[in-house]
């Protein structure tokens, strides 16, 4: 079947808007800081890449909160010759809400370029989509599929031989059912294989529309105050292939039902366990501290990571995860909704979180724009991070008079300028065309040692972004491989650390993603120029576990790094 594009939804109070039809003013821009010259610059290679596909996510235009969230992309490396496919669980219509165009699984060929494999991949999974996860749940050594559906979840196996089956009965996974959005693959009771969380959304039934409300005169849908939560899943792998659900016992369901739309799995607490982070719509955030033993307590509240500075909950969506600080602990920023901020919540040695959204400067230029994915990365290796975070409002009739924002939405990027980012100036042309986008994904798809990105919008085709920095020996890429481990083999819960002369920097291997997708599984360094006589980079690798591996590096290289048996 064919999908239409569509115009979608989601409000800071939680509305959305019903809208028969919209006559768009010209996308307006946020006005830019006084442009600099910047090191930061990007192709759009779509043409060329061999991607091809426009998503789906409902009608046009929308008329119900379920066409409004859009897809993911996940990165996996689904034939295991080292570099990243693609992998789309796309969507379906209110009018056929089980049965969507289908999954698109994409094989990277080298030089940004990628070819179809769907037909022969056994992929046939046409349910609406739209968040996946990836990791080796059956600890073959091969990574698998999770994806989160409106009904019922699935788990993809890889056979190994460029073919996958599904394997969500056998795996014990075909109980539960609702609408789920984000997903990820992380070790959270320290056995060593990969147990998975669950964000769920609202309760919705296609055969019952929610009536439309009010808002600001226009006629809007309700949603998601309103509409029933639901509460996110925890599934305990049993290391034998199946799963079982410990959501209730394992406490994540004690901050009760709220609106989950995103989850990083990390330490956060500097226990040494793995902590889940819950970007909420419209509800507080969750910080689900590991108690071991599969428990979990939620300390959002506490810590100061549930609301913004203000006290006040936010319509959260989008999480990166970084050291903005330089502190050596992680810090914390979710998207929002337009006429609110993206916050940057930053950690302190005592436990603690504070808001340091206005002094980093990533503030006010988000406040016109409707954030979703988000990522710290460091694109033109100046040994700092910079901030990719895509934009578009859930309604089609938004302008500037109307809501303070349009519809189509430039991506926000902003580059680390001493103690605070600035927005890049808008002379690229890949920063300049407004979209309707909603999730993305950065990693090094072509192997050239910089980041580069795909992103996926609402309803429209699919972007790749390649990054043309062309310095040869400026980056460090480490990837993890523990092949003791029952299936996190890549370190997911990893904590990396890079020294080079007095430069310290810090990356986690997360489990989650921007915005229902997943993190590469790989920590990629930005080191700036070669000093002369310097040493080569020292890593420091803190395994889920505890064990430390230590080990020089060279510069311009991609290294795998082994676990030891230090702790």
């Amino acid at each position: 079947m064919r999908c239409r594009p569509v115009v979608s939804i989601a409000l800071r109070a939680g509305v959305l808007a019903n809208v028969a039809t919209a006559a768009l003013a010209a996308p307006q821009q946020p006005t830019p800081q006084p442009a600099v010259p910047s090191a930061i610059h990007m192709d759009d290679v779509t043409a060329r890449s061999g991607i091809d596909f426009v998503t789906c996510s409902g009608a046009d235009p929308s008329t119900q909160i379920l066409e409004v969230k859009g897809g993911g992309v996940a990165l996996i490396d689904f034939d295991g010759d080292g570099d990243w496919d693609l992998f789309f669980p796309n969507g379906a219509t209110l009018g056929s809400p089980t049965i969507g165009p289908g999954a698109r699984l994409y094989e990277n060929l080298g030089d940004m370029r990628w070819r179809d494999v769907t037909p022969q991949s056994g992929i046939d999974h046409r349910a609406w989509s739209f968040g996946a996860a990836v990791g080796d749940y059956d600890g073959d050594g091969r990574d698998d599929i999770f994806i989160t559906c409106f009904g019922q979840n699935r788990l993809w196996r890889n056979l190994g031989d460029g073919r996958f089956t599904d394997a969500t009965l056998s795996a014990g996974l075909g109980g539960e059912t609702g609408w789920s959005t984000s997903a990820a693959f992380a070790d959270l009771d320290g056995d060593g294989d990969l147990d998975l969380y669950v964000t769920r959304y609202v309760e919705y039934d296609p055969k019952r529309p929610v009536q439309p409300a009010n808002l600001r005169g226009l006629q809007v849908i309700n949603g998601p105050r309103g509409i029933p939560p639901l509460s996110d899943l925890l599934l305990e792998n049993l290391g034998n292939g199946t799963f079982a659900d410990r959501s209730e016992s394992s406490g994540i369901r004690a901050p009760g039902a709220s609106y989950g739309l995103n989850a990083a799995v990390l330490d956060l607490t500097g226990d040494g366990r793995a902590d889940i982070f819950v970007a909420n719509d419209s509800r507080p955030n969750f910080l689900l501290r590991n108690l071991g033993n599969m428990r979990f307590e939620d300390i959002g509240t506490r810590v100061g990571v549930a609301t913004n500075i203000e006290g006040l909950e936010q319509a959260s969506m989008g999480i990166a995860v970084g050291d903005v600080n330089g502190d050596a602990r992680a810090d914390l920023l979710t998207t929002n909704f337009s006429d609110d901020t993206n916050t940057l919540m930053v950690s302190r040695a005592d436990g603690f979180f504070d808001d340091a959204t206005a002094r980093f400067g990533v503030g006010a230029p988000s406040r016109t724009l409707c954030g979703w994915a988000a990522a710290f990365a460091d694109l033109d290796h100046d040994a700092d991070e910079d901030l990719f975070i895509v934009n578009g409002h859930v309604y089609p009739q938004a302008t500037k008079a109307a809501l303070n924002s349009e519809y189509a939405q430039p991506l926000l990027v902003m580059e680390r300028d001493g103690a605070r980012f600035r927005v890049l100036a808008p002379n690229q042309a890949w920063l300049q065309a407004p979209f309707r986008d909603r999730s993305a994904v950065l990693a090094d798809l072509d192997r050239d040692g910089d980041l580069d990105a795909v992103v996926v919008g609402l309803n429209q085709p699919v972007r790749v972004l390649r990054n043309t920095h062309d310095t040869k020996d400026d980056w460090v890429v480490i990837a993890l491989n523990d092949p003791a481990s029952r299936g996190n083999r890549s370190g997911v819960g990893a904590r990396i650390e890079l020294q080079e002369g007095a430069n310290r920097q810090v990356r986690w291997i997360v489990g989650g993603g921007p915005f229902q997708s997943n993190a590469a599984p790989e920590a990629h360094f930005g080191l700036g120029p070669m000093v002369a006589g310097a040493a080569p980079p020292q890593v420091r690798v803190t395994w889920p576990d505890g064990r430390i591996s230590q080990q020089a590096v060279q510069r311009g290289t991609r290294t795998v790094a082994p676990p030891s048996e230090e702790r």
